[in-house]
Order: structure tokens, then sequence, then C-alpha cells
């Protein structure tokens, strides 16, 4: 089994929308990734799988040279195509033992979790089906608001019960980082951070900084 190294220091979660469409995508990416973004997740619901492969292949161009992951979200049977790490699977999504079927063993898969259930129930498939946990929200977000908020309590849960490194997604700003290391978290996962941001490369470096300290 030779999975990719990962970081999940600072994981940039992509929002087409946000971002201002897909060249604009691939630009914040590289820019995130010039401020110290270690690892990246292609999320976007309303492009046709075709477009999203391009998307996906151009992002991937831009991680290869800084060695950063790239993980899919969702669309598992276009990992391989678009040539990326791995894949993120939501609760609704794929049962995670049918994409690690799918991936075989040389992939990434993260799984979202909000409850210490939810981490038990992937254990059952085996310690080697997942890599890591997306966990949240630690705030209500206008991204998912689907995702109930799970605040700092909520998510100690789940980071005490899971045999994965974990990292904290939903409105995670830099001001989080001291609370989440103190958890025993793995790195911020962010959205809107970095997206929104009209400098991503600050927002990124910014980010980066506070979870060093945050681990000093």
């Amino acid at each position: 089994m030779s999975r990719p190294d990962f970081d999940l220091s600072v994981y940039l979660v992509t929002d087409t929308d946000q971002c201002g469409g897909p060249d604009e995508v691939v630009e914040t990416v590289r820019r995130a990734i010039a401020g110290g973004v270690t690892l990246v997740q292609l999320r976007d619901h309303d492009l046709s799988d075709d477009e999203f492969v391009v998307l996906g292949r151009r992002i991937k161009d831009v991680c290869i040279p800084a060695g950063v992951p790239l993980i899919v979200d969702d669309r598992v049977h276009l990992v391989a195509e678009i040539g990326a790490d791995g894949a993120h699977i939501g609760q609704s999504d794929m049962p995670v033992d049918q994409a690690r079927a799918m991936l075989g063993d040389d992939l990434l898969i993260g799984l979202s979790a909000q409850t210490p259930a939810q981490v038990e129930a992937a254990l059952s498939q085996g310690r080697d089906v997942v890599d890591y946990l997306g966990v949240g929200a630690l705030h209500g977000t206008g991204t998912k608001p689907e995702a109930g908020e799970l605040g700092l309590a909520g998510i100690r849960d789940v980071v005490d019960v899971s045999p994965w490194p974990v990292c904290v997604i939903g409105g995670v700003t830099a001001a989080d980082a001291q609370d989440l290391a103190r958890l025993g978290c793995d790195g911020l996962s962010v959205v809107s951070a970095i997206c929104r941001s009209t400098d991503p490369e600050a927002s990124a470096r910014e980010l980066a900084q506070a979870w060093r300290n945050a681990k000093a």
C-alpha cells in the first residue's frame, strides 16, 4: 500500500462560484499553494463530468510542481481520468468500502463525519479504508447550510474516537487555529477564507502561519 503522502495543515476546498468561474479556480489554487496550502479538493456540483475533468486536470497541473495532492469531491468515477490523488466522500455519497474498491489501495479517501457513530461505522470497514476525516461544521456557513454547527465540543467528540487524522471545516479562519490544535486536530479546511479572498496567497499564508504557531 503506497498511498500519496498528504498534509492536512491548510486544506483548500474549491468553490467555483466564490472564485468567480473555472479559470479563477485554477488561479486561486495556484496562488493559494504559493501561500502555503498543503492539500486541494476540487468540489463543484454544477459542472458536467466532462467540464469537471477538464478543470481537474488544469488544477492537477498546478498541484504537481508544488507536490500538493489533489482530491476530488464525490465523483469517485473521475479520479483516474483527472489523475487525482484520491476522493473525498460525504455521508450521503457512496459507501466508503465501495469507493475503496473503485480506487484500489494506492489512492487517498477522505470521509466527512459529524458524529462518533459515523467514525465507528467507517472503522467497521477496516482501518485502511479511509485516510483522513473532514469534520464540521465548526461554525454555521452559507456554503453548506445542511451541515449543522458542531462547535468545538462536537468536534472534540469525533477527534477523540478517530483513528485517522482530522481536519475541520465550516467557517474556519486563522482565529480558530489555536482551539483546533488544542483539540488534537490535524489541519484547517477552508472554502470561503480563500475562495472569497481578494488575495488568496496572503489568506493562505495567514492560515498556514496561524496553524504553525498553534502547533508550536
